[in-house]
């Protein structure tokens, strides 16, 4: 015969319920972690954005506000003979705006007249002007002296990066060329090294707002620079919080990266591959933006947010304030680091690049005004 079939054993009475508290115990300690992580995520953003500093004023004699230039001057370049450009008018999710719509457009100043004035500069037909959205800028000199402006742009918030040919006697630029990537696909700055060559920095590693917001949140770290040429493009250096202004040292041999919400500048060492490898990082106390180059001493001048939560949460009545840096000797142990200007943002706000001509010095701003000094 054979043995008897055992019956499953019934779950006693209270059991279920049971369960049902072990899995909403389960559910309260995830939604714990999970606040506990938003909150530290938060916490640490707002120390990036260094959301409790304050500035005081170090004013300099000989300043004034620059007529026409009322709705930002994100990036100012100076060519050798004094003639300073400007990108102006940038717009970007999240970011305030005195002028939303109208187009973007870049304005030149010629620092050798006794009062410059800035005036935009004409561009050819063919180009779409009312979609123009300029961000950061460089110039080159080529060996027959045609000089080439490059401008990252972001058309309807998209990632371009355009070549103009700079036609003095006419003051118009010559559109060339748009560039664009897929290794491209957050620009923020460039620095040309010939006529259709730049290194560029991309601040996000995605070009989605909302998953440039969850990268920035997360802090992951995942913003590089790239190497473009017509014939090779290529990330060169990667590993940032947030890569920002870029530029290139008089002798061609380092490239100067900023990165903003890890308030460092970068400092690599240029090949002739065009490959860059890290030689040492300066730490600062502020946001650094777009950084500029002194061409006769090397010193950098860097134009700085005190307060980034401010340029993100607009209030005319606790603007966002300015400030400017120079930077000498920054391939020595002790680089000297020096406040030129600061702000509260009564007279400027924003401040995002400053660039020295002979005893003159332009700050400009994200989406304000820019200012004209004699130093």
């Amino acid at each position: 015969m054979a043995p008897p079939t055992e019956l499953p054993a019934r779950p006693e009475r209270g059991s279920a319920p049971g369960f049902r508290a072990m899995g909403r115990l389960v559910a309260v300690g995830l939604l714990g972690i999970a606040l506990a992580l938003l909150g530290e995520r938060l916490l640490a953003l707002r120390n990036r954005l260094k959301a409790s500093r304050e500035v005081e004023s170090i004013d300099l004699p000989n300043c004034h506000l620059i007529k026409g230039i009322e709705a930002g001057s994100e990036d100012i370049d100076i060519l050798p003979n004094g003639l300073a450009f400007f990108s102006a008018g940038l717009k970007f999710p999240g970011l305030h705006s005195f002028a939303p719509d109208k187009p973007g457009g870049i304005l030149m100043m010629d620092l050798k007249e006794e009062k410059p004035r800035a005036r935009e500069l004409r561009i050819s037909r063919g180009f779409d002007l009312a979609s123009f959205n300029p961000h950061g800028i460089s110039t080159f000199i080529d060996n027959d002296d045609t000089v080439y402006l490059f401008v990252v742009n972001h058309p309807e918030f998209k990632n371009t990066v355009e070549i103009f040919k700079f036609e003095e006697a006419e003051n118009s630029l010559l559109h060339l060329k748009t560039v664009k990537h897929e290794l491209l696909p957050s620009v923020n700055d460039i620095t040309a090294v010939g006529p259709a060559h730049f290194y560029a920095t991309n601040d996000h590693y995605f070009s989605d707002p909302f998953l440039k917001y969850l990268e920035t949140y997360l802090n992951l770290h995942w913003a590089n620079v790239v190497y473009y040429s017509p014939n090779e493009v290529k990330v060169v250096a990667e590993g940032f919080d947030s890569a920002n202004g870029i530029n290139i040292s008089p002798d061609n041999k380092y490239i100067y990266v900023a990165d903003i919400l890890a308030h460092e500048i970068h400092v690599l060492e240029k090949h002739p591959n065009m490959n860059l490898t890290q030689l040492k990082v300066l730490e600062l106390d502020t946001l650094v933006d777009n950084l500029s180059i002194d061409p006769s001493s090397g010193d950098i001048w860097v134009g700085c947010h005190p307060n980034g939560q401010k340029l993100f949460v607009y209030d005319p009545n606790n603007p966002p304030s300015s400030e400017v840096l120079r930077i000498q000797n920054i391939l020595s142990e002790k680089p000297t680091v020096t406040t030129v200007y600061a702000n509260n943002g009564s007279v400027l706000q924003g401040s995002s690049v400053a660039s020295v001509y002979d005893g003159k010095l332009l700050i400009g701003t994200l989406y304000h005004r820019a200012l004209y000094c004699e130093l």
